[in-house]
């Protein structure tokens, strides 16, 4: 596999997103993280913060790699005094949409595949790999089968999610209206990984997925997207349809420069390769393809 960017994001994370409740449990006035993004270019890297009802809320930021670094140099001269200044707010709740559209199944309509990106992204960048790229890869695999002529057996439903980033609104909501269905769904597709090269699938369920998964691994191998993994977890807008027990899966992704510019202002078009978001397409649309139209569902 390509990159192991995404273990190293998940053990850095933590220190932001509990930070404030360390800090402020050990009697900080404030706490300051360093980016945990993987590139220098003094733009910082922020994300969601965790507070706990118990202990005081404290301000806490994110600093650039190379801000972090002059603290520590200065720091070890003798006594560092900063002045903060921090902008965030929260603002009232407002309403706001999932985006749904189903290409119908022939037989089992009833049946759906979940293909999905979600819509809102931090308000440093733009969103286009985080997470608008996989929004439109999964309105391709709509477009493709329909392009082809593709009709399969089950539904093959496109979701947008929205509020992925300010806590997972969108699929709460799913789930609440769906509460009954989830025997229905008979398999959920998460690309929330950038736009970079995929190498295969991650998939969440039965041992048994990844057997099942063999052909699908093989049409995917002439673009090097043939590797199966089996994870925990394959994505926060399905984990309720996961844990429901419905096979979920994202594709495996080449991990290493997407990091570089995940919940920053570089987060913009130019990342995008349009040779690597056909590929993720292929993946998206052969993985769902494969879900809707197999003879007996996906193991589950």
């Amino acid at each position: 596999m390509q990159g192991n960017g995404l273990d190293a994001y998940v053990g850095g994370v933590v220190y932001r997103g509990a930070g404030p409740i360390a800090g402020a449990a050990a009697g900080a006035a404030a706490v300051l993280v360093r980016s945990v993004g993987g590139a220098d270019y003094r733009l910082p890297h922020t994300g969601l913060t965790q507070y706990a009802p118990d202990v005081q809320k404290v301000p806490a930021a994110a600093v650039t790699a190379e801000d972090a670094n002059l603290l520590k140099d200065l720091a070890s001269q003798g006594p560092v005094k900063m002045r903060l200044v921090l902008t965030p707010q929260t603002l009232p709740d407002a309403l706001s949409y999932n985006v749904i559209a189903d290409w119908k199944g022939t037989e089992h309509p009833e049946q759906v595949v979940v293909v999905s990106g979600h819509l809102d992204s931090w308000d440093l960048g733009t969103g286009a790999i985080d997470d608008g790229a996989g929004v439109v890869v999964s309105m391709q695999a709509i477009h493709l089968l329909k392009g082809l002529g593709i009709h399969p057996k089950r539904t093959v439903r496109f979701i947008a999610w929205m509020s992925e980033e300010e806590g997972s609104e969108g699929a709460a909501a799913y789930m609440m209206d769906h509460k009954a269905d989830a025997a229905t769904h008979i398999g959920a597709i998460e690309s929330d990984l950038g736009a970079d090269h995929p190498t295969g699938i991650y998939y969440s369920g039965k041992g048994e997925l990844g057997q099942w998964l063999r052909p699908v691994a093989q049409v995917l191998d002439p673009i090097g997207a043939e590797s199966l993994v089996s994870a925990p977890d394959t994505g926060e807008d399905i984990a309720g349809l996961t844990e429901k027990g419905v096979p979920s899966f994202a594709p495996v992704q080449d991990s290493r420069f997407y990091f570089n510019y995940h919940h920053t202002a570089a987060d913009t078009f130019d990342k995008v390769d349009p040779m690597h978001l056909n590929e993720n397409a292929a993946v998206m649309t052969v993985l769902a393809y494969a879900l809707a139209d197999s003879a007996e569902p996906a193991p589950r």
